[in-house]
């Protein structure tokens, strides 16, 4: 049996979603940020060291964590030809091409925004909060903000080429590529003006298989 320890508003999300696009068993645990931090809780560690989500555990005592090594191996295990070219193709290229650059290029730039907005928002000493403000502002307008705007020029441009991350098909990097895609609709100014990205949104927001997995994960912050 599968189990997925799954955290509220988080990458986990998008592993429910594979799982249901498999049709495999799982089971789920719940698990709440802190409210105040937004961390995950002290309970994820007994799980994995690092205490993050998702992880997922299986029957034969296999800890699988983060979140493309997750996808890769599911599908690996469990696809039975599907969600992934063929081996040796060209998709199979762009296919590997996409699952490492969702965490390794895509959510860096996405992750800095949220803590620059966080320092602009935060509650501190009057006298500090100026300066504060002004280095957020200046780190956001000279480097955070133009790499987001370049990539997601880049993944526009890329979509542009096929229906899907990887081509004409549907895959595990199409899956993968989702919450990069998501938190730049939700914090990175992603909007109509970029409309293959708002297509590939709406194309993945009506499969069956991710309206399954939201059932079952729970509210998903992203998406509001």
């Amino acid at each position: 049996m599968l189990t997925v320890h799954h955290l509220n508003n988080s990458r986990s999300q998008r592993v429910l979603w594979l799982l249901e696009e498999l049709g495999l068993t799982y089971e789920i645990v719940h698990y709440q940020r802190d409210p105040q931090t937004m961390l995950a809780p002290p309970e994820l560690r007994r799980v994995h060291p690092l205490g993050k989500s998702p992880v997922v555990t299986t029957g034969d005592g296999l800890v699988l964590a983060e979140s493309g090594a997750i996808v890769e191996t599911l599908i690996e295990r469990f696809g039975q030809g599907r969600l992934a070219p063929p081996a040796g193709s060209a998709e199979a290229l762009r296919y590997r091409y996409w699952l490492h650059f969702a965490e390794g290029s895509a959510m860096p730039p996405l992750l800095m925004k949220l803590v620059f907005d966080k320092i602009e928002s935060s509650k501190m000493p009057f006298f500090v909060k100026p300066v504060a403000k002004a280095i957020a502002g200046k780190a956001k307008r000279s480097f955070i903000m133009p790499n987001i705007t370049a990539q997601l020029d880049f993944m526009e441009g890329e979509l542009g080429k096929s229906e899907w991350f990887s081509g004409d098909a549907f895959t595990g990097a199409d899956i993968q590529m989702s919450f990069p895609v998501e938190a730049a609709q939700a914090r990175g100014g992603l909007d109509d003006s970029r409309p293959k990205l708002m297509a590939f949104l709406s194309r993945i927001h009506v499969r069956p298989a991710y309206q399954r997995a939201l059932e079952r994960g729970g509210p998903y912050g992203l998406l509001s």
